[in-house]
């Protein structure tokens, strides 16, 4: 994979999932979405789509052969996933830190106000997944957005956005930059 030039001030993409068990309830769902507008990610794309089972064993991969893998790539081909690319100047670890532990009993005690900690369920129904490194971002990205380009984002779209103004279009779900007299600035 090609080394992508960024300045140092670029925003950093990351993969935001939310699982099945959070797009079922609507008002989950909607919880989540506030959560990534309040914490002023940018989001860049957005879908909902529903995975098979290939496409689930082929994403966590890397965790064939453990205890849970069976039980997260059944849960995962359950129902429709919301898949988002966030921006931010940190996006990798804001959403991990606003998502919480992985685990939801730890989650709930350390950090209470976390997605997973207010509102997940167990282990695996634990609401969201999201990147744990630029790498993984950018494979996870391409695996759920492979239309989506990310050194041409970063030559086009991202100087755009970081420079502002920015405005969040409900209607399409994500943001993008503001034309002059626009109103909604995020």
């Amino acid at each position: 994979m090609t080394s992508i030039l960024r300045s140092p001030q670029a925003l950093q993409l990351t993969l935001a999932l939310i699982k099945p068990d959070a797009v079922a309830h609507p008002l989950v769902l909607e919880a989540v979405h506030q959560q990534i507008l309040s914490n002023k990610f940018l989001i860049v794309r957005m879908r909902e789509l529903q995975w098979k089972k290939e496409d689930c064993r082929r994403f966590y991969r890397e965790h064939e052969g453990r205890f849970f893998y069976q039980r997260l790539v059944e849960f995962m081909a359950s129902g429709p996933i919301r898949a988002y690319i966030l921006a931010h100047k940190d996006a990798i670890q804001l959403w991990r830190t606003l998502m919480g532990p992985t685990r939801v009993f730890r989650a709930r005690h350390m950090a209470p106000d976390s997605i997973r900690g207010s509102l997940g369920l167990t282990d695996t129904r634990n609401t969201t997944h999201g990147s744990d490194s630029v790498v993984s971002a950018s494979r996870e990205i391409a695996a759920f957005f492979p239309d989506f380009s990310e050194q041409r984002w970063y030559e086009e779209e991202e100087p755009q956005l970081r420079r502002g103004p920015v405005c969040y279009s409900p209607e399409k779900g994500i943001h993008c930059v503001a034309a002059t007299g626009s109103p909604k600035p995020a």
